[in-house]
């Protein structure tokens, strides 16, 4: 690697990744596997501030996504906001710099608008963790755990499952297609969507997965993907709770596994998110 890819990787690592705050927390791919890679042996997870971690987005020619969601990323608020912040970052990176984007003006106070010129608005033009929630069908209330009838009975569904997280992003007036992990979804099928997305600019991937299958603390999480590295079969999780778990490269047969899970209804999976 160069000295200037490195000094140009390593900025990036520092600004996004020392953000603390707080977050939320179940055979036939051979024939498509990258050389040497023994799918059914995944390797540990690699953090991205290493020097592996690093090498592996230099040399990545999968990482059409990384700069635009780096450039966005932000790191989510509360316990049960993995999905708005993952879904606000991809919406800014889709339509960045737009004026016509919502304007946020809940963290406002009465008095940080006192001494302001009339016409003077401090909100800027962009998706945030909350303004996000508001066109989908799911509210706040139920995200933050107000209970909801599934299969005839309340039950407290916090967060977001996978189908109701990619209607919310339709709402935003995106093309949002989600993809149920289950065990008909054949793993080159998803290797070859996942990666051929990471390949591509103006699309993006979000993933559902259970922390515990990747050997992490906690639950039920949702982030967006940055990269992948052919010579290490791994996808870069760009985790937007840095305070549990930082950027972190993970073997994809370890994704694929912690997608692969029960939520509530269904199997967590990815949702492919464009402009339409």
């Amino acid at each position: 690697m160069s000295w200037v890819a490195r000094f140009c990787v390593v900025a990036l690592s520092t600004v996004f990744l020392v953000c603390p705050v707080a977050a939320r927390d179940e055979a036939t791919a051979a024939a498509t596997a990258p050389a040497g890679v023994q799918l059914g042996q995944p390797g540990p997870l690699v953090p991205f501030a290493s020097e592996e971690g690093l090498s592996r987005l230099a040399r990545s020619d999968a990482r059409a996504d990384f700069a635009a969601l780096a450039n966005q990323f932000e790191a989510q608020s509360n316990a049960a906001f993995c999905g708005p912040t993952s879904a606000a970052i991809v919406l800014n990176a889709l339509r960045g710099r737009n004026s016509s984007l919502p304007r946020d003006r809940s963290r406002l106070r009465p008095e940080d608008l006192q001494h302001l010129p009339g016409s003077f608005d401090l909100a800027l033009p962009r998706y945030t963790q909350d303004n996000v929630i508001t066109p989908g069908r799911k509210t706040r209330a139920q995200v933050l755990g107000e209970p909801i009838t599934v299969n005839g009975k309340p039950t407290r569904d916090f967060g977001y499952q996978l189908r109701q997280f990619s209607e919310m992003l339709a709402a935003n007036g995106v093309a949002s297609s989600a993809t149920v992990v289950d065990e008909q979804k054949a793993d080159a099928d998803i290797r070859g969507e996942l990666v051929a997305n990471l390949k591509r600019t103006g699309d993006f991937v979000i993933v559902g997965y259970k922390r515990e299958a990747l050997g992490q603390p906690g639950g039920g999480h949702i982030s967006p993907l940055g990269a992948y590295d052919a010579d290490t079969d791994s996808v870069l999780v760009l985790d937007v709770n840095p305070a549990s778990a930082g950027w972190v490269w993970v073997p994809l047969a370890t994704l694929v596994k912690a997608m692969r899970t029960f939520d509530t209804v269904e199997n967590r999976g990815y949702v492919q998110v464009e402009a339409r």
